[in-house]
């Protein structure tokens, strides 16, 4: 049950009276952990029980986590899983850890949580890789066109061992973050007010020519000139402005981001393009993590492999049960009750669409980010390679028969 309808009983003011009292990350913890719909008083209970377990002892380590616009109606929308580590990592050091989170904006944005983190305001951070990609331009090695064909072929990447070498390790030694875990969703067109009277989109060519919003990416803004998508920066905090008023016509992101977000009541149609990826990541400081000491880094890892392994269920779950991004939709989703409209591209499409703008049919647009994100990963064919890695499984499988691995360990 998504966390905003746990509380739809609990006021605004009287949420932040009860976090005033136990804190925002105990009240946070408890109501992210409770079965059903939690009235002022379960609340409270809860949260005494959740700050009488957490303060119990004196912490080795006390980590501020930074998580962007994550809060009390959007936490089980999209499924990142940062209250979900942060309760689990607490509990598996048995209180040496202690997780001092800090969302909704309050400490970082979807842009400046990585640098934050790379400053020490912060120790631990969740935002989209592809925001973050302005204070670590090595995430855009995610980002090339079409090298992901699937959710599954996302996950199946992230759990590889491989991505120790290819992501993890020249992210570390470049930008000084540890990548722990990420939601897996693949980006489409989220169609605002222009498009609310027009028929379900169904050719590529009806999208050609429209203005849409791009995030901090390089390599997603040269997938959009590509298709003649008309990549257009705007600030996340302005772009339901701007879908509302038609001054875009729509912007690149994923379905639950609009649905954590309150983007839904602004947006028509959501165009299922999955032309790059869409990851909502979270990193930990490098040199955090090496402070830590060898059997709290153990507890970081696992607490990191539990919650992968947590989203790559609960937030397929969630696309269907609570975001509506499904066909046929389901009744009383977050899409069906504002109206947005999935838009499920024939393969045929979606075909056309990697023919026109992924690197191994139209090589000379990426040629030059392409030799650059090489030779910051030591001179290896980064696309090449995350592209047959998430060929490895066959193309039908689906998302949550992944099998999950401790991709540092190098397990087979």
């Amino acid at each position: 049950m998504e966390i905003g309808r746990k509380l739809s009983g609990i006021s605004r003011r009287d949420f932040f009276r009860v976090a005033g009292r136990y804190g925002m990350s105990s009240t946070l913890l408890a109501a992210g952990g409770f079965g059903g719909a939690m009235s002022l008083a379960n609340l409270a209970q809860a949260a005494e029980s959740t700050y009488e377990k957490r303060f119990s002892k004196e912490p080795k380590h006390t980590l501020k986590f930074g998580a962007s616009g994550f809060n009390t109606r959007n936490l089980l929308i999209e499924r990142a899983g940062a209250i979900e580590f942060a309760r689990d990592l607490e509990e598996r050091t048995d209180g040496e850890i202690r997780i001092e989170f800090i969302g909704d904006n309050q400490i970082c944005g979807q842009l400046s949580c990585v640098e934050k983190t790379q400053q020490g305001i912060v120790d631990i951070y969740a935002a989209s890789t592809q925001n973050s990609a302005g204070g670590a331009p090595y995430l855009n090695v995610l980002d090339y066109a079409y090298m992901f064909p699937s959710r599954a072929a996302q996950y199946h990447f992230f759990y590889s061992p491989a991505s120790q070498r290819i992501l993890r390790d020249p992210l570390e030694k470049r930008h000084g973050l540890k990548f722990l875990f990420t939601h897996c969703e693949l980006r489409g067109l989220q169609m605002g007010s222009t498009f609310a009277d027009k028929p379900t989109v169904t050719k590529l060519e009806e999208l050609f020519g429209t203005k849409n919003r791009v995030t901090g990416t390089q390599l997603g803004r040269i997938a959009m000139q590509l298709l003649n998508l008309n990549p257009v920066p705007v600030a996340w905090e302005e772009t339901l402005d701007a879908l509302k008023t038609g001054l875009i016509d729509g912007a690149e992101t994923w379905a639950s981001a609009v649905a954590y977000a309150n983007m839904a009541p602004v947006v028509s149609q959501s165009v299922n393009l999955k032309f790059f990826c869409g990851t909502e990541h979270t990193s930990m400081s490098a040199k955090v993590f090496d402070g830590l000491g060898g059997e709290l880094q153990d507890a970081v890892m696992e607490s990191s492999y539990f919650t992968q392994a947590l989203i790559q269920g609960a937030n397929e779950a969630a696309l269907l049960n609570t975001v509506g991004f499904s066909e046929p939709q389901l009744p009383n989703t977050i899409f069906a009750e504002n109206g947005v409209r999935p838009a499920f591209l024939a393969d045929d499409q979606i075909k056309l669409a990697e023919e026109m703008c992924a690197p191994n049919y139209n090589p000379e647009p990426w040629a030059q980010w392409r030799e650059r994100i090489n030779k910051w990963a030591g001179g290896i064919d980064t696309y090449q390679e995350i592209y047959d890695i998430a060929r490895e499984i066959p193309a039908d499988t689906i998302a949550e028969n992944v099998e999950p691995r401790r991709w540092w360990r190098g397990e087979a």
